[in-house]
């Protein structure tokens, strides 16, 4: 009796710690996919910053500088990273006829302590 007891308990000590693991990486998961959408819309955001600087920059009075590569943050976290890269394969300024690609890092979460997501758009200018 003892014996069926000690068994019994055991299996349910067993079966409740499995349950609780489980839980926990559902719980991670969906703090991620959050994280996962912050970052893709910052990195869609630096997309089209990029386009308006190469295309629209005459007409744009952006309080923002055009050079980069640009940081954005919020308070200590940093959210957008972006870079304009010319045909020499050189950092350029995002206004310059010689830029050929935009490119744009998102950041999601505390991405410093990697809790937080990365995700990046290339934007082509042009041809291959």
């Amino acid at each position: 009796m003892i014996l069926t007891s000690l068994a019994l308990g055991s299996a349910i000590l067993g079966t409740t710690a499995i349950a609780g693991l489980l839980m926990v990486y559902q719980l991670r998961q969906t703090t991620d996919f959050a994280n996962s959408a912050k970052a893709v819309f910052a990195a869609d955001a630096g997309i089209e910053w990029g386009l308006g600087q190469r295309y629209h920059s005459s007409t744009m009075a952006s309080a923002l500088s055009p050079m980069a590569p640009t940081y954005f943050m919020n308070g200590n976290e940093k959210m957008l990273q972006i870079e304009c890269w010319g045909g020499s394969g050189a950092v350029v300024d995002c206004t310059d006829e010689s830029a050929v690609s935009v490119v744009s890092r998102g950041f999601g979460g505390n991405v410093a302590t990697e809790d937080g997501a990365k995700r990046a758009f290339v934007l082509f200018f042009g041809g291959l």
